[in-house]
């Protein structure tokens, strides 16, 4: 059975999830919803109490496919999703930042969004996200970014949403209905393109700081 996840988007960098490349991917953060979802599951994000104004639409994908952080590190089709801090602002919100010398080994994460100040890894973030190992793939979505257009309220208000927002909900599709309704012909519409930059992407050379749980 097709479910929907809805999730409140602490930043919007492209990071998480990354747009890019006719491929909208969730690598890290959100354990969570990359642990339960399958394919065909939809994933919603908004803009919560650190984005204001609430409750518009960032981004929506049905996931397409799922790989594990050692494959995607490896496929040569991933490339260009790798960190490169001394690069663009794409590239400095590469997600695809974990790998192993070999299956038992400890995880390596490069120099990335979720790593420390000094460019080090972060063993806080690198534990948060490979506690599920698991890199989910959409070739079905829509990004706004910073055009992110509100959530009608008729639609909030039939998912219990708009005076109850959680950082993360998972509904059953006949439940969110409404909401895939309206998001369809606007994914239909575009090309796996984005419509904007990320709200918070003059931050991209940013890193999020796992202790202070805020950009730094």
């Amino acid at each position: 059975m097709t479910s929907v996840y809805l999730y409140a988007v602490s930043y919007d960098l492209g990071f998480a999830p990354n747009p890019f490349g006719g491929i909208c991917s969730l690598a890290c953060c959100k354990p969570a919803i990359r642990a339960g979802a399958k394919d065909g599951d939809w994933i919603v994000g908004l803009t919560g109490t650190k984005l204001r104004p609430a409750l518009r639409c960032v981004f929506a994908m049905q996931v397409t496919r799922s790989i594990t952080f050692d494959e995607y590190w490896a496929d040569a089709e991933f490339e260009t999703r790798k960190s490169r801090r001394n690069g663009s602002a794409k590239k400095q919100v590469g997600d695809n930042i974990y790998h192993r010398d070999q299956p038992a080994a400890p995880w390596v994460q490069e120099d990335s969004v979720h790593s420390l100040e000094d460019g080090s890894q972060c063993p806080l973030n690198t534990a948060h996200d490979t506690r599920v190992n698991r890199v989910l793939l959409s070739e079905r979505f829509i990004y706004f970014g910073a055009a992110a257009p509100a959530v009608p309220a008729d639609i909030l208000a039939n998912l219990n949403y708009a005076r109850n927002p959680r950082d993360m909900r998972k509904y059953a599709l006949a439940e969110a209905e409404s909401l895939i309704d309206w998001l369809k012909p606007q994914v239909d519409a575009h090309d796996n393109i984005p419509l904007d930059d990320p709200i918070n992407f003059d931050s991209s050379s940013k890193r999020f700081s796992a202790t202070r749980q805020r950009m730094v």
